[in-house]
């Protein structure tokens, strides 16, 4: 199933620079992440203060990509300069639930947008999130699996937020969309499950 998550070695051969240059100014992968996640709260904090201005919303999708590139650095800083760690990987894994469920609330400041349904994206975001944990105790590799991974959803709510900033996208359109989500995670649920069972019997 294609996902957005393959595009990565492509996107982290354009970060390589960036990433040297913060190991020589000794800048760990944990401090990106946590960088990350706070940047999220932030920046959700902001953004539903101000959700009365549509406009505002556009600044969501600059803070999806600054994020995805801050997610990608953090791993390269961990695999190239041996900075991997136990808690490393509590916080990335955290993290990244922290920053999705913040960024996402955003959305029920929004008139016409049904809370039940943001909240829905978000238990299944966690739930899609923890089936692909999952896949290490079985035996099997960290599912990344599509089609509505991490990468996606920055993605489709990037774009969902452009929309809304620019004045382009109508609110009512917003709950459609909402459940389409909500039925590619449910998807990528079970998407993760068969392939890590797939390659636990390899």
């Amino acid at each position: 199933m294609i996902s957005i998550y393959q595009l990565k070695p492509k996107f982290q051969s354009l970060l390589r620079p960036y990433v040297n240059r913060l190991y020589n100014a000794n800048i760990t992968a944990n401090q990106v992440t946590v960088s990350a996640c706070l940047g999220s709260i932030f920046v959700s904090f902001i953004v539903g203060l101000l959700s009365s201005y549509q406009w505002i919303f556009c600044v969501i999708p600059i803070w999806m990509l600054i994020r995805m590139a801050l997610n990608a650095i953090d791993g390269m800083l961990a695999r190239e300069f041996n900075q991997k760690t136990h808690l490393g990987a509590y916080l990335n894994e955290i993290g990244d639930v922290i920053s999705d469920s913040a960024l996402l609330l955003v959305f029920t400041q929004l008139d016409n947008v049904s809370n039940y349904l943001v909240i829905l994206v978000i238990l299944l975001s966690f739930l899609t999130e923890y089936t692909g944990v999952l896949g290490l105790m079985v035996g099997a590799s960290r599912r990344y699996d599509g089609p509505m991974g991490k990468s996606d959803r920055a993605f489709v709510f990037g774009i969902i937020s452009l929309g809304i900033g620019v004045y382009q996208l109508p609110l009512d359109w917003i709950d459609p969309l909402l459940w389409i989500v909500n039925f590619l995670l449910i998807y990528t649920v079970l998407n993760r499950i068969r392939k890590g069972l797939q390659e636990t019997q390899k």
